[in-house]
């Protein structure tokens, strides 16, 4: 590995940046620049030609002739401004004379579909506000967030702008002015800051934050933590002022110091080193020198802060300032956005945010504020040359080290801490500096038998130089050019110094701080790059061996990742690297890389890891490396296993069965033929009716790579042993060694054989064989001779040294057993898992009959607790495969599908008692069975033979001959499932279970009124009161009450049927579907009452399961949670039944009505309690005025219903056909103490009304007084003739019917 420069980012618009910076002087070239070309005009057109051949290293980006005459004729533009970027590199500053842009970083997609990143242009205007003054330095510091989740990334980045005129401005990305400083009315010559940097050692001085502004002969440093918490206020104020133009808040006073550089004749850069501690011994050399022999020197050495500066007289000085000597000065800050802001957002701005105007405010800002003087502080030392004058300083990012450039061409090397210069480099005129810290990887170093190392870090200076176009890399402090790079001559080198502000020891644990350290800005080309140098180019010439194996890995990984390598070359070239490689672990990184390739074949890696093996033993014992001999001879081991297996398998010789006796072959056919009903049925379901996805490698002729191989197998000392990993690689695993001797395809024998001489564990073959068996199912079901070759290959793994133990008592659980019966229960594949348990419990058989005959010498069969385990394994796979195929049984088209769940012994073991009828009642939902359709199902428990031949379609019925044929075939695989188990799936389990499953899709989508229909459905069908009355409980209290409740207050605040928007908002669900709802809450409650009257006449069911199934461990079943339930109060429940009827009703006559204004205030507090609780109740004699309220509802009831009545009779299409209202009514009537015989005549009146005589006609025999008194009829025709006119033409009728009931009233 060697240096490279790396694309990073490109910078757009950069046309639109130079036309809008240089708008004055498109035509006028500047002639300084000219005059500078001529002066400096020397020939160095041999400087090209450099005796290291690394100046042409791959991704040097050199640029074509095209891009060099185009960068002549463009680029020299920005050798004229101030540039600056961001150290996270997501904003850039260009600026010159009193105008800048901000480019911020954008991600765009480029032609290839990749994510790149470019800066655009996000901001352009002019930043100066004195007359007359420009941009003399820029520097753009990331500002670190506080919040907790933050990773490292900035939360903002504040511009700071120094100006000609003295004037420093601090800028949010966005142009906005947050605030402005007048410490010195000189020029700002140069910004700079510097952040928090972890301590490296214990013993390095923790240095603080600060930006440091140099003047001609002044130094400001502000501290940072003040700057920090002064910028966050006034973006904060910035932010309110936007927003409503709220009163300004004075942020904190900036603290800084202010030095008054003394000594030196001109000063154009400084570098501010940060606190340092002098030792004892430089203590008492510095007291000597400065105060004389008789100086006295203090008990501890005093922290100072060191400052370098560049320029002339001395060319370099050194300047100290005691911690102390100076107390910092409170300057207060300028707010920009007070009732002054001069940015150009909020000028624009000015009328809607409602500021005074400009005119108002130029008095005031002409007012400059007070200058601070400066604190005097004299040169300590300095490297004095007359004639050479600095130009520029570049501090190491470790304070150790600093770079200066110079008029002379030179780059000198400084050692800071003890003020020398220590390398000087020539011929660099016009070079800009930068540094890279690279940090030492991890393992990198030597293995330390005591504690571990710290990390080294290595410093490289960067020199670009403009005049050649060269960018190096050279290695300090005396190390050789690491790099070069031939680059354009415009190019800018933006080297930050510093990262994010506002960190600290506390926040800044854990994170991974994004920047870069050196860029490289080519305006050419617009392309932002950074240098990446690799650490072992810091290492000495003793250790150049080691960057040779890195290069010579780098070799050995281009030639692996091309495609188009025939084998042998490709076997010589890794070899001939291989075997130059010195580094033992570079060596073991070569070969872990070649076998873990994919296009390398198996005898390239073989002869390759032999020859390296054999070199290895040619060495001197004492310098060969353990781990890399043992590695070597390992990976030869697996990849002759490897080679062994595929021989085997590619011969084509089939298995010869020497294992299975006839015997047991006639019992394994004897056990298939009892199960193959269901096995065939299975299989039909699960093979071919949907579309599934298949993969190459489940193919019984596709072979395992050998990289996957060599990773999922370990070698320790003479043994092997598979690597634990997922089960999709066992699965691949042991279709490789195994799947060729299930098919009869390969030599079984001489496969077992060949694995045991590699010393594998019987027990992971066993895992391997199970888990290739268990996991490819559908190829199993479809090959009838793998059962046989199953029993072969268990019946030799058993046989192997280690399989069963010679010591296993077999009144004990052998765990060779166990490990087949554990993979069984715990495997989905049902069909699969009982063929295996078949097999085994065969092979266990047969195992156990062995060695009893050794032990006992008798003819008794052995009875023991492993085959009792066996039997019952056998018949719990038995009733999973039977209640698993009842659930592959594919939906009815047109119902919401979902994946076919899948069970085991283990999951129902673990679901508890009621895990089998929730896996039927989810089956149920699936199926869309209404309850009375499966009522019918299970009343055929007896009829199964006869349903199967008389559902059989004939030819020409239809599609509802083909339903009715599916439905009979899904009966009796239901028929089936229940006689397994009569226990757990007895109807009522069986009814509760559906009941719950149905009103737990309602609360899913309460929109499907019909799922909580069905459940109550199903809920009626459970006969025993005991469980019905406690699903009631339960459905009302987790599912039905909070709805209810909100229904009820809905309605009493609307006070009539509310409109469907109303009900989705309150309720969550639309009106009609609420109408469905409280339907429900009717029947429901009925329910509770009718079962609490009958739990007392009834005793509570005994809860069963069956005998396989009774260690069934888990949560309660729902109908044991049912039978744990409290019992209810029942005029609770009927107090609520009484509402849900006055609900129901009034939204299915879409009524006017305030519901709970119909009770007093004894029944509204009743409401939406628990129903187990005792409640005051009304009582007595209710008021007239409730009554009276009552009895108009009710009556509006009747109306509505006998208008719908109507409607049904002129159109069959519309209305509601139900008779039960009436009678519903006069039950509310007593309930509610209304006089039920005004009810009775207000409903035939309605019906006489809407022109229903006949339906009238039924109900006069059903009033409360059927004859009235002669009397009273007199009256009442008397009272009619009174009100009739003379003239009416049934006047005379009336008389007539008067004098008739006279003349019967004398006969009584």
């Amino acid at each position: 590995m060697s240096c490279c420069l790396l694309e990073f980012c490109r910078v757009q618009e950069l046309k639109a940046v130079r036309e809008f910076l240089f708008q004055n002087q498109q035509n006028n070239p500047s002639l300084g620049d000219k005059k500078t070309e001529n002066e400096l005009a020397w020939d160095d057109s041999d400087w090209g030609s450099w005796d290291n051949p690394e100046a042409k290293e791959d991704g040097s980006g050199t640029t074509t002739g095209v891009e060099e005459d185009s960068a002549a004729g463009s680029a020299p533009w920005l050798q004229d401004c101030v540039v600056s970027l961001s150290p996270c590199s997501d904003l850039m500053v260009v600026a010159k004379d009193h105008k800048a842009v901000f480019l911020s970083a954008k991600w765009r997609t480029d032609d290839g579909g990749r994510e790149e990143m470019t800066l655009a242009v996000s901001w352009s205007g002019t930043l100066s506000t004195e007359e007359g003054e420009s941009v003399s330095s820029v520097i753009c510091i990331p500002l670190a967030s506080q919040k907790r989740s933050s990773t490292g990334r900035p939360d903002w980045t504040c511009i700071v702008v120094g100006f000609s005129s003295g004037y420093v401005r601090f800028y949010t990305e966005s142009g906005v002015l947050l605030l402005a400083q007048l410490l010195n009315e000189d020029p700002v010559l140069r910004l700079k800051c510097r952040t928090y940097e972890i301590p490296r050692h214990p013993g390095v001085t923790e240095q603080h934050e600060e930006l440091s502004i140099l003047y001609p002969a002044a130094l400001v440093t502000i501290d940072g933590f003040s700057l920090f918490q002064s910028l966050r206020a006034c973006r904060n104020q910035v932010a309110r002022a936007a927003a409503a133009g709220s009163e300004v808040v004075h942020p904190p006073p900036l603290a800084y110091k202010k030095w008054g550089l003394q000594d030196m004749d001109t000063i154009v850069d400084h570098s501010s080193v940060g606190i340092m501690t002098l030792c004892v011994f430089d203590q008492m050399k510095n007291a000597s020198i400065l105060g004389g022999f008789h100086a006295s020197v203090k008990g501890s050495p005093p922290a100072m802060s060191q400052y370098i500066t560049v320029g002339g007289g001395p060319y370099t000085g050194f300047y100290y300032a005691i911690e102390g000597s100076s107390q910092p000065l409170l300057s207060h800050v300028a707010l920009a956005v007070a009732s002054k802001l001069t940015s150009a957002l909020f000028s624009a701005a000015s009328g809607w945010l409602g500021w005074k105007k400009q005119s108002e405010e130029e008095p005031t800002q002409k007012q400059k504020p007070k200058v601070e003087p400066a604190t005097p502080m004299a040169v300590r030392f300095g490297l004095p040359d007359s004639r050479r004058h600095g130009e520029f300083i570049c501090l190491s990012p470790c304070n150790t080290l600093a770079g200066v450039t110079d008029d002379f061409g030179r780059v000198t090397l400084l050692d800071v801490g003890r003020g020398i210069a220590i390398r000087m480099w020539k011929g660099y005129r016009d070079a800009q500096l930068g540094w890279v810290q690279v940090s030492e990887g991890r393992g990198e170093r030597e293995s330390s038998p005591s504690a571990p190392l710290p990390r080294r870090h290595a410093q490289f200076l960067v020199i670009y130089a403009p005049r050649r176009g060269i960018l190096e890399v050279w290695g300090t402090q005396q190390g050789p050019r690491v790099g070069a790079f031939t680059v354009g001559k415009h190019c800018r080198l933006l080297y930050a110094g510093y990262r994010l502000m506002g960190v600290n020891s506390v926040t800044s644990q854990g994170w991974l701080l994004h920047t870069q350290q050196v860029c490289l800005f080519d305006p050419a080309t617009g392309v932002l790059r950074t240098v990446t140098v690799p650490f072992h180019l810091a290492l000495s010439d003793k250790k150049s061996e080691r960057a040779k194996d890195m290069h010579l890995l780098k070799r050995l990984t281009t030639l692996l990742k091309s495609r188009e390598v025939e084998p042998d070359i490709l076997e010589s070239e890794a070899q001939s690297v291989l075997l130059d490689i010195k580094h033992p672990a570079v060596k073991k990184q070569a070969l872990e890389s070649l076998l873990a390739n994919k296009n390398a074949p198996v005898s390239c890696l073989t002869n390759i890891t032999r020859v390296l093996l054999a070199s290895l033993k040619g060495q001197d014992p004492e310098a060969v490396d353990e781990g890399l001999f043992q590695l070597c001879s390992s990976q030869l081991k697996l990849l002759q296993l490897y080679t062994d297996i595929q021989q085997l398998h590619s011969t084509g010789e089939a298995t010869t069965d020497t294992h299975t006796e006839p015997t047991e072959v006639a019992g394994i056919e004897e056990e298939l033929a009892r199960v193959s009903p269901t096995l065939q049925r299975y299989a039909e379901l699960t093979s071919g009716s949907r579309p599934s996805v298949s993969f190459a490698l489940d193919s019984s002729d596709a072979s395992l790579p050998v990289r996957s191989f060599l990773s999922q197998m370990e070698c320790e000392g003479e043994e092997i042993r598979v690597v634990p990993g997922p089960n999709a690689d066992w699965t691949q695993l042991g279709s490789f060694l195994f799947w060729g001797c299930l098919t009869g395809e390969s030599p079984l024998q001489k496969v077992c054989n060949t694995l045991q001489k590699t010393g594998i564990s019987p027990q992971q073959l066993l895992s391997l064989l199970l888990s290739v068996w268990l996991h490819r199912e559908k190829e199993v079901l479809k090959k009838t001779e793998a059962v046989r070759h199953l029993h072969t290959l268990l019946t030799a793994l058993s046989s192997m040294k280690g399989a069963v133990e010679e010591s296993w008592d077999m009144q004990c659980v052998s765990p060779w057993w166990q490990q087949v019966r554990s993979a069984c229960v715990q495997s989905h594949s049902s069909a699969a898992a009982l063929l295996a348990a078949i097999v085994a419990h065969r092979a266990a058989k047969a195992n156990i009959t062995i060695l009893a005959e050794t032990k006992f010498q008798s003819e008794w069969e052995a009875v023991s607790l492993e085959l009792e385990q066996w039997a019952v394994c056998v018949r719990q796979l038995e009733d999973v495969l039977s209640l698993q195929t009842l659930l592959c049984v594919p939906p009815p088209q047109g119902t919401p599908g979902s994946a076919t769940p899948h069970c085991s012994v283990k999951a129902l073991l673990e679901g508890g008692r009621g895990g089998i009828a929730d896996s039927v009642a989810k089956w149920v939902f699936r199926q869309d069975l209404a309850p009375e359709r499966l009522k019918d199902m299970l009343q055929r428990r007896g009829e199964a033979e006869s349903t199967e031949q008389s559902s059989q379609p004939e030819q020409g019925k239809g599609e509802k001959s083909q339903e009715d044929a599916a439905f009979n075939r899904a009966a009796e695989l239901l028929v089936s499932v229940c006689q397994r188990f009569p226990d757990s799936l007895s109807p009522d389990l069986l009814f509760a279970h559906c009941c719950w499953e149905y009103v737990v899709q309602w609360n899913k989508d309460p929109e499907e009124g019909r799922y909580l229909s069905w459940a109550v459905e199903h809920l009626k069908l459970v006969s025993s009161p005991h469980i019905q009355l406690g699903i009631s409980s339960m459905m009302w209290n987790t599912f039905i009450v909070k709805c209810f409740s909100a229904a009820a207050f809905l309605i009493e605040k609307v006070g009539k049927a509310p409109k469907d928007r109303l009900c989705r908002r309150d309720v969550g669900m639309g009106d009609c579907a609420m109408t469905a709802f409280l339907g429900s809450c009717v029947q429901l409650l009925q329910i509770l009452m009718e079962a609490d009257s009958g739990v007392e006449e009834v005793t509570p069911p005994e809860l069963c399961v069956e005998e396989v199934w009774g260690e069934a461990e888990g949560p309660a079943s729902l109908a044991e949670l049912a039978l744990e339930q409290k019992g209810v109060h029942y005029p609770l429940v009927q107090h609520h039944y009484l509402l849900a009827s006055l609900l129901h009703t009034a939204m299915t006559f879409s009524l006017r009505v305030k519901p709970l204004s119909l009770f007093d205030s004894k029944g509204k507090n009743a409401f939406f309690r628990e129903l187990s609780s005792i409640q005051l109740m009304p009582s007595g004699d209710m008021d007239p005025g409730l009554v009276s309220l009552r009895q108009e509802f009710l009556l509006r009831v009747l109306t509505g219903w006998v208008t719908t009545q109507r409607e049904a009779v002129e159109g069959p299409g519309s209305g509601s056909g139900d008779k039960t209202w009436p009678s519903l009514c006069l039950d509310l009537g007593l309930l509610l103490q209304v006089n039920p015989d005004i009810l009775r005549r207000h409903l035939v009146c309605e019906l006489y009304n809407q022109g229903l005589d006949p339906r009238a006609e039924q109900d006069p025999s059903e009033l409360g007084c059927p004859s009235v008194p002669l009397s009273q009829t007199s009256r009442l025709v008397s009272r009619l003739i009174e009100i009739l006119p003379e003239n009416h033409g049934q006047y005379s009728l009336a008389l007539h019917l008067l004098e008739a009931v006279e003349d019967l009233q004398r006969e009584d």
